[in-house]
């Protein structure tokens, strides 16, 4: 291709990121929770299962999306996302405003669930194809910006929630997100079949190691690399979730502190939510996707065992900022194993199906913990459960590192 087409994916990556800040809203959700109980008189379990709807209909968007995206590319996708992901909000807020908690289900938890799932997939399937050279940091750089969303979408919702109440500001977010979407996907378009950069050749360790036959989503489905992958994603989804969706109350009751504090935290956290996606995407490159994945499973082992008993704000946001820097991390390191093992022509399809981990996580966790919390008062035991998970976690990369070196001694073989 020509230089000014190789300057195109620098103009489309921006794009991209936009995107995924959009979307990424679902990570502020913990702010709605107080308010909802109290304006409305659901429960926290009845609010909590917004937020797990969404991420499991975010899960099943995804299959949709990247199944969709292979067959007519990314930019129509995008735009139908946007649509329905702006609706969501919409029926949300008059759902709030009605006093109909069905309603919210349906906006929020089908609608906004499925444009995030069916938005999220297309920019990182379409940026693994651009970026063959810099695959690990730049997929890390697109979905940085769903994870920092919520240090956008938190403070700003907060103060809205308290001068415009909750309906309105599910209104605002809805029009203004759907509308950055739609606008933002016009220019979204996949490079010509097997492009690379002018003068690039694959070197290092990641670029060696990867497939070079492109297998299809059901070629991907039947071989054991795919469900290692789907584990790996689905536990570390699991750990970090569950701190995710409870942070703002979690923060309130172990800390002590009023709603705004909280709200800056859970803003906080959206940082370290995104930066782990470029930080752990940038290591996988250097030292192998699975070992940034056995990094980032024993890394957050100590910290869930600490966790429960910090009622220091410091040391509080210390704590779930390096879990969510591990739990962005994961993230942003699955795109480019998954174009590793399987290529990248049909990578938007599989990882669709690998997100489906991501849909499936999200509705245990935070449930169990908000559960207890209403039986008994407290998180700190379904927090300490998630550690002790973490430590068996621990042999799955280590499979998927062998499984990873036979597939490339296999390829060596067939060559030979």
């Amino acid at each position: 291709m020509s230089g000014e087409s190789l300057r195109n994916r620098w103009l489309i990556a921006g794009p991209a990121l936009l995107v995924q800040m959009c979307l990424g809203s679902v990570y502020a959700w913990s702010v709605f929770v107080k308010p909802l109980m109290a304006s409305e008189g659901w429960s926290q379990i009845q609010v909590t299962l917004t937020f797990n709807m969404a991420m499991a209909c975010l899960g099943i968007g995804t299959v949709i999306g990247g199944w969709w995206q292979d067959k007519v590319g990314p930019r129509i996708v995008t735009t139908f996302a946007g649509v329905i992901y702006g609706l969501g909000f919409l029926i949300a807020s008059w759902s709030v405003d009605h006093h109909w908690l069905p309603g919210v289900y349906l906006g929020y938890g089908l609608f906004s669930g499925l444009g995030m799932g069916l938005g999220y997939i297309c920019p990182v399937a379409m940026i693994t194809k651009w970026f063959p050279d810099k695959r690990g940091l730049m997929t890390g750089v697109n979905v940085m910006g769903f994870g920092v969303a919520a240090l956008i979408m938190g403070p700003i919702a907060s103060k809205l929630i308290i001068s415009s109440g909750v309906p309105n500001t599910l209104m605002y977010f809805g029009l203004v997100y759907g509308a950055i979407v739609i606008v933002s996907s016009q220019i979204f378009i996949n490079p010509p079949q097997n492009w690379v950069p002018e003068g690039w050749v694959p070197t290092g360790k990641v670029s060696k190691n990867a497939s070079a036959v492109h297998y299809t989503p059901k070629e991907a489905l039947s071989t054991g690399r795919f469900w290692m992958l789907w584990a790996m994603l689905s536990l570390n989804t699991s750990a970090g979730i569950m701190i995710v969706s409870q942070a703002s109350p979690l923060a309130q009751q172990q800390l002590g502190v009023d709603a705004a504090v909280a709200a800056a935290i859970v803003g906080i956290i959206g940082i370290f939510n995104g930066g782990g996606r470029i930080v752990w995407a940038w290591i996988s490159d250097k030292i192998g996707r699975a070992q940034a994945y056995f990094l980032i499973f024993a890394c957050q082992i100590p910290l869930f065992l600490y966790l429960p008993t910090v009622h220091d704000v410091v040391i509080f946001t210390v704590v779930v900022c390096a879990i969510e820097l591990c739990y962005g991390g994961g993230f942003g390191v699955m795109p480019s194993f998954t174009a590793d093992f399987f290529g990248s022509k049909y990578v938007g399809g599989i990882y669709g199906f690998i997100l489906l981990g991501w849909g499936f996580a999200a509705i245990p966790s935070p449930l169990l913990m908000a559960y207890i919390h209403e039986k008994t008062g407290e998180y700190s035991t379904a927090i300490i459960a998630l550690g002790v998970v973490l430590i068996f976690a621990l042999i799955i990369p280590i499979l998927a590192y062998r499984a990873g070196n036979r597939m490339v001694a296999e390829a060596a073989g067939e060559k030979a």
